[in-house]
């Protein structure tokens, strides 16, 4: 059966192409591409000769219906954005969709990603993120945006265009308040730059000079609210007086520890 194959191709530097996506391109019937002028650039390089459609967001329903009617013909067809993985921040999610609907088989075959390539020499937590990707352009619906985010204690990451850079630095800090920020710009290229900084320093460095570049905004996530900021310690006791009634002081105890983040041992000593 036939299938698509959703590659990943570099971000920057030709040298992280892997042989199984050269491997993969060369042995598809046609190739799928966000801007074939840009990935006939990429195979030239690898010596790959395949016919290539384009599929982008202004044409994704007319030509992912198109794909999906070769591949079920008998065609391998493989996905590929300008640059990274296909479907992040990418109508390659479109096609991948249809894929399923319609029973088509589909393989992965990984390559960079600047998100994560930018998370991992962020100096910000790694273990827990949310991926927000391009904020909208308008500022309301940017700001609106960000409020969604303003509590997330997981590490946010953004994608941001040079011409809107120092506009989205001075948003979040109006949001986040001055949040440290991991500012990484043209990853794997020759021009490479991870700025660990604070949005009020970003914010001062950018006015100073000009934004360069394609971005990845790594933001520190919010503090974790803490329950003892609602309820005191002395309503903690008296909530777990109640429930000692019914279960004994130490699973009373145990139970309101839970609920407010107050220590068991504090709570079970003040019952006694």
């Amino acid at each position: 059966m036939a299938k698509l194959y959703v590659v990943g191709t570099p971000i920057g530097n030709l040298n992280d192409m892997s042989p199984r996506a050269v491997e993969t391109l060369s042995n598809v019937d046609f190739i799928a591409a966000e801007d074939t002028r840009v990935t006939l650039k990429l195979l030239n390089h690898f010596g790959i000769k395949k016919p290539m459609i384009s599929y982008h967001e202004h044409n994704i329903r007319e030509k992912g219906e198109y794909i999906i009617s070769r591949i079920a013909d008998g065609e391998n067809c493989a996905i590929v954005t300008d640059a990274g993985m296909p479907c992040i921040s990418d109508p390659g999610e479109d096609i991948v969709k249809l894929c399923h609907d319609n029973g088509i088989e589909l393989e992965v075959v990984p390559g960079p990603s600047a998100l994560i390539a930018a998370l991992a020499v962020s100096g910000l937590i790694t273990s827990k993120f949310v991926f927000q990707g391009f904020l909208t352009v308008r500022k309301t619906g940017r700001f609106e945006e960000l409020e969604k985010l303003k509590n997330e204690e997981k590490t946010i990451i953004f994608y941001e265009a040079p011409h809107k850079l120092r506009a989205t630095l001075s948003d979040m800090r109006a949001v986040f308040g001055n949040r440290t920020i991991s500012i990484a710009r043209e990853i794997t290229k020759i021009h490479e730059e991870v700025k660990r900084t604070t949005l009020d320093e970003a914010i001062a460095f950018y006015e100073e000079n000009n934004p360069k570049g394609e971005f990845v905004l790594i933001v520190e996530g919010a503090k974790p609210q803490k329950p003892q900021d609602e309820i005191s310690f002395e309503q903690a006791v008296e909530m777990a007086k109640e429930l000692a009634e019914d279960m004994g002081s130490s699973a009373a105890a145990k139970e309101i520890s839970k609920t407010t983040g107050y220590k068991k041992g504090d709570i079970y000593k003040a019952l006694l």
